[in-house]
């Protein structure tokens, strides 16, 4: 049997000339702008365009461009040296791929190197722990289209979420844990629980990742099991005038100045390095802890390659070799409440893709 894994990522720019044609990208996903063309993409090439000069100064801080499709081709192999020692059978074979939403390996070309691979079974797997229509749902939308107009026709598999994964939370709490002590031990601490933030008529409208997101953070805390632990889960990288959902993480960082706290901020729904922790958490959001008397500011990084998580994801591509069916919160334990229904399962379930 020849099995293909997908792991999708949103994409960055490789260049600064890049920069422009990657937010006109981003912003003519309906998943982002939900309004019907041609509005969305005359808007997508306004946004774009007025905040190129902005984000390239971003990508500047990092040396012209992003990191993250470098990490991601680092897990990809780590995923398949995993998968290969501890799940295959001796007739089996893998090929892991990459799909990134925004920029290249731009879906449509992966679709196209899975298909002369040829494999018999698929695996979809998106480098998002919670779901949100706005990352997993428009990767896994746009993979189904693509393949129906290639003719790509493999058996295929999404893992939806994975907010709670026991490796996951280990590797995160791995990653904590010191840090934290460290901090501790110079003073008050606030451990902040950082996330990108989405619209609030996004989660109205059923959207899980908020709810999905606090459920990560729960089982966090809980894998630390730190006395007087004091946490927030908090919110970042808020564009535009629409009101997100909060609290937002320069105000807890805020918070913490004014009492004198020390700051840990540790990244729960990025798993690896790029724009948003380099620049936002690592230099912005350093600079506004400095500016408001925060006395000690610790940054945890993503948990990338860390033994654990590739474990993690390996486990769940191996019990989905097994069990043959839509690996998902839904099905497991009903993790998600009723009200938040706009996942990869329940679509699937309503004949909607």
């Amino acid at each position: 049997m020849k099995l293909a894994i997908v792991l999708f990522n949103l994409g960055a720019p490789d260049a600064p000339k890049a920069v422009a044609p990657f937010l006109i990208n981003l912003f003519s996903d309906r998943g982002i702008i939900d309004l019907p063309q041609p509005w969305r993409g005359i808007l997508a090439q306004f946004i774009g365009k007025k905040r190129a000069k902005t984000a390239q100064a971003i990508y500047e801080k990092m040396g012209g461009s992003s990191p993250l499709l470098a990490n991601t081709k680092a897990q990809a192999d780590a995923l398949h040296q995993a998968i290969t020692k501890e799940f295959l059978t001796p007739d089996q074979e893998v090929k892991v791929f990459i799909a990134m939403r925004y920029w290249h390996p731009m879906t449509a070309a992966t679709v196209a190197e899975v298909k002369k691979y040829a494999p018999d079974k698929i695996i979809l797997l998106p480098l998002y722990p919670q779901f949100s229509t706005t990352t997993s749902g428009s990767s896994l939308k746009l993979w189904h289209q693509e393949a129906k107009q290639q003719g790509l026709t493999a058996t295929t598999q999404a893992i939806c979420c994975y907010p709670q994964l026991p490796n996951f939370i280990k590797s995160l709490s791995d990653l904590v844990k010191p840090i934290y002590q460290k901090s501790r031990a110079l003073g008050p601490t606030k451990l902040l629980l950082s996330a990108h933030g989405l619209p609030k008529k996004i989660i109205a409208k059923g959207d899980p990742y908020q709810y999905q997101v606090e459920q990560t953070a729960q089982a966090l805390v809980t894998q630390l099991a730190l006395p007087n632990l004091d946490w927030t889960v908090c919110y970042q990288s808020r564009v535009g005038p629409l009101e997100w959902i909060k609290p937002a993480t320069e105000h807890e960082i805020i918070q913490a100045g004014e009492k004198k706290h020390n700051i840990v901020l540790c990244p729960i729904a990025f798993v690896s390095e790029h724009s948003e922790t380099l620049v936002e958490l690592d230099i912005e959001y350093k600079d506004l802890a400095a500016q408001h008397g925060v006395p000690n500011y610790f940054r945890v990084p993503t948990v990338a390659v860390t033994p654990g998580f590739i474990q993690g994801l390996a486990k769940l591509v191996g019990d989905s070799l097994e069990s043959g069916a839509v690996l998902c919160s839904a099905v497991q334990q009903r993790l998600c409440p009723e009200a938040f229904c706009r996942c990869a399962y329940q679509e699937k379930v309503r004949g909607k893709r």
